[in-house]
This record gives structure tokens, sequence and C-alpha cells, in this order.
């Protein structure tokens, strides 16, 4: 799968994402300090899945109507970063047929999978 990382997202994930074949663009590797909409208009080009801890998107995709491949925000402060990093691999591993298209929400806890309403 493709995927934008946020910046604010830990490079262990992206590294462990990158490590099972996925292909990561990473923002705080390309343009840190960018606007939430270019993150967003970036994940659109490349056809890929934005993966953020910045509620903001949430925003942009149901108040704003913004239209994006696909968001997964990541719930999962204070847990280590390797820890998190195999929380999403093994939720894409588990939902990847899903994540298109909708919010994806990942705690510690659960997966909650919504469709966009655009």
């Amino acid at each position: 799968m493709n995927f934008v990382a946020d910046e604010g997202v830990d490079a262990q994930i992206v590294a462990r994402l990158r490590q099972v074949g996925h292909q990561v663009w990473y923002v705080a590797e390309m343009s840190p300090g960018v606007p939430d909409t270019a993150v967003l208009n970036m994940a659109n080009q490349e056809n890929a899945i934005l993966i953020t801890s910045d509620k903001d998107f949430g925003d942009l995709v149901y108040r704003q109507r913004q239209v994006t491949q696909g968001v997964v925000l990541l719930r999962l402060h204070g847990l280590p970063a390797e820890q998190k990093a195999d929380l999403v691999v093994t939720m894409i591993q588990q939902h990847g047929d899903e994540l298109p298209k909708a919010f994806t929400v990942l705690t510690p806890q659960k997966v909650r999978v919504r469709p966009q309403l655009n």
C-alpha cells in the first residue's frame, strides 16, 4: 500500500512500514512544517492513505469535506515507538482492505473504521 506519514508520526512507524514492503512518503523527510492541506494534497497526488496523529485532519475530512484517499488517525500517546509500529502494522494487516476512502482511528484498544462522507 501507499502511505503519506505526517511529520508527527514516529520514524519507527515509517521504518517498519517500509520494512514490510509499503511505499511511504514521510513529511518529516520531505517538507516539514507544511500546512495540513498540503499534506492532504500530497497524499491525494500519490494515491496514498494519510497516517497522522493530528486530529485537525478530522475537521478537514468531515467539516470541510476535503477529498482523501483515506486517513489513519493514530491515538497512541504514551506508548513506546516500537509498540506503536507493531500496532500500525497489525492494523494494516487486519484492516488494509477497509482503509481506502475511510477515516480510521487506531487506539491501543481498538480500530474504528468509518467510511468518509465525500
